[in-house]
């Protein structure tokens, strides 16, 4: 795999306080995208994932004109981390001073070398990929590169998010479709997502699902339907406290 900056691993995923649901357990679409057998939907859009990421995640949150020193990022479901590499080449493109702060919680982590299969669909992410796969093959959940600071909490966000410490200025929403997996889209998870929110920071999904969409208003955002990826129709953004 090749790799480009540095990696600096600081910490175990092997946290006795991480209660996960266990690994990923997978299946391959025509032997390149990676479908989840728990929630029977697939990691990232057939319709390149990668530039849904683009649109959804990070223009959605007006990405990357808002980076700067310190601005954190928090995500539902790390998956392939496809969308934390997205986040790495656009924060590299930006050329801004200082670091960018990434967390990410997941109850299910890929293996490494199902993920760099994953990546093999992506070459632009693939390339930038090198020190996250070599710090999660070695069992680390916490690594720096190129001044993107990551840090995947493993275990189920409801017990999870809870008792963490941050506040995000953007949110990437990004479990599993609602109606497979509606325990991440939850009415409460949805309050704890406005509860570590930064004043006027902001959330981006794929869905457009009414009762997550209310359940996001509930929790204090201003929230607006856009323009889907691809074939899906719309998606969702908002501003907390706009």
């Amino acid at each position: 795999m090749p790799a480009t900056g540095q990696s600096t691993d600081v910490a175990s995923a092997q946290d006795p306080a991480a209660t996960a649901g266990g690994p990923a357990s997978l299946e391959w679409r025509d032997g390149i995208v990676p479908v989840s057998t728990r929630f029977d939907d697939p990691y990232f859009s057939l319709a390149d994932g990668l530039a849904e990421t683009r649109h959804v995640f990070l223009a959605g949150n007006g990405l990357p004109g808002r980076f700067r020193d310190g601005f954190a990022i928090a995500e539902l479901g790390f998956g392939t981390g496809l969308n934390m590499l997205a986040t790495l080449i656009a924060w590299r493109q930006a050329g801004r001073p200082g670091r960018l702060r990434y967390t990410s919680f997941e109850a299910f982590p890929m293996e490494a070398r199902d993920i760099a299969r994953a990546l093999r669909a992506f070459p632009e992410a693939e390339a930038v990929a090198g020190p996250f796969l070599d710090a999660w093959a070695a069992g680390h959940s916490r690594f720096v590169n190129d001044g993107l600071e990551v840090e995947v909490l493993i275990g189920d966000a409801r017990t999870r998010l809870p008792g963490w410490e941050g506040r995000a200025d953007a949110w990437y929403l990004d479990g599993f479709a609602p109606a497979r997996n509606p325990e991440l889209w939850s009415d409460a998870l949805m309050a704890e997502v406005g509860r570590h929110t930064a004043p006027g920071g902001t959330f981006a999904t794929y869905t457009a699902a009414g009762h997550v969409r209310r359940a996001l208003a509930q929790a204090g955002f201003a929230v607006t339907r856009q323009p889907g990826h691809g074939r899906k129709r719309h998606m969702t953004t908002g501003v907390l406290g706009g």
